[in-house]
């Protein structure tokens, strides 16, 4: 352990020790996703509190803690990773019935998503007990805050995670990413990067932000088009390793600009009858009628009250 990291457990103990932990909870606590810096003070102080630590893998968890200078008794750990999920579930409940207080981490990031964790929550809350959140990293909100893709009007994004390894399942998977318009999340391992770069070529020039090693000392976050991204990543062989999350950004459309063209518009109207003016401008842009219209009574105040449009756009 680092002086600095002692340091943390000791303004962890000074901020957070007035703060009351609930006997039979389980704590569900997000961990670095690469920079061990990014461990909350909170998590720090909870970790010493539990009576029962429950992971993803104890190894990994365990070197963890230990970064932290916080030294676990083997009697303390539960196994609960992908495949004895519901087994595992049973300790941590079972341990919640004695009034414990029960931690579970994934191996990087917040559990439940794309990570073991979702399950345990499920049975836990089945079981009639608190589960106590404890926020921190995430590779989808790091890569999301750093892409820029929510600078239009719709902030939703879909989060689809790690695509499935069986080939028909996936292949119906990419049809339905390349047939949605809004922004979406993806994960994947090194070895299966290039195969999905092929699959999003036919997105053609949709912005694809590429955030790997997230946090890491090789971090790197580059936006491209979709149909660049395969020879973006075959450029340099270092592009290919470590941990992906992919962010495809929303198709954009272009507005319906009820207020282009003033310019023309004004000019006309200055010297002819309002109704030629639009007619005029209509031919001359091509922009809607009606729209157009409704400029024309915004720039001119003494229009001919009699002017009215009807539902198809003509004027009379």
């Amino acid at each position: 352990m680092s002086a600095p990291y002692s340091k943390a457990l000791e303004l962890a103990q000074e901020l957070v020790a007035n703060q009351t932990l609930s006997s039979s909870s389980l704590y569900v606590i997000a961990s670095p996703i690469g920079n061990l810096a990014d461990i909350s003070l909170r998590a720090l102080f909870v970790l010493q509190k539990m009576d029962f630590i429950a992971c993803e893998d104890t190894r990994h968890t365990q070197s963890l803690c230990r970064s932290y200078g916080l030294e676990i008794a083997s009697s303390q750990w539960i196994s609960v990773h992908q495949h004895n999920e519901l087994e595992g579930a049973q300790k941590v409940t079972q341990a919640l019935k004695g009034g414990a207080k029960v931690a579970y981490l994934s191996d990087a990031g917040t559990p439940g998503i794309s990570d073991p964790g979702a399950r345990l929550v499920s049975s836990v809350h089945a079981q009639g007990f608190r589960v106590v959140p404890l926020p921190g990293p995430s590779s989808i909100t790091t890569l999301l805050s750093a892409s820029g893709a929510h600078s239009g009007d719709d902030q939703s994004f879909i989060f689809i995670g790690f695509l499935s390894a069986k080939t028909q399942m996936r292949a119906r998977q990419i049809q339905d990413i390349c047939a949605q318009e809004r922004c979406q999340i993806i994960l994947e391992a090194p070895h299966r990067i290039l195969d999905l770069a092929k699959a999003l070529a036919v997105l053609n020039e949709r912005v694809i932000t590429v955030g790997r090693e997230l946090t890491k000392q090789f971090e790197s976050i580059t936006s491209t088009q979709a149909c660049l991204l395969l020879p973006w990543l075959m450029a340099d062989a270092n592009r290919q390793k470590g941990e992906f999350s992919l962010l495809i950004h929303p198709v954009t459309h272009p507005k319906e600009d009820t207020d282009v063209d003033t310019k023309v518009l004004t000019l006309l109207m200055d010297h002819l009858p309002l109704k030629t003016a639009v007619a005029l401008t209509t031919e001359i842009t091509g922009l809607p009628k009606k729209a157009l219209y409704a400029q024309a009574l915004k720039l001119k105040a003494d229009v001919d009250p009699g002017d009215e449009i009807d539902a198809d756009g003509s004027i009379h």
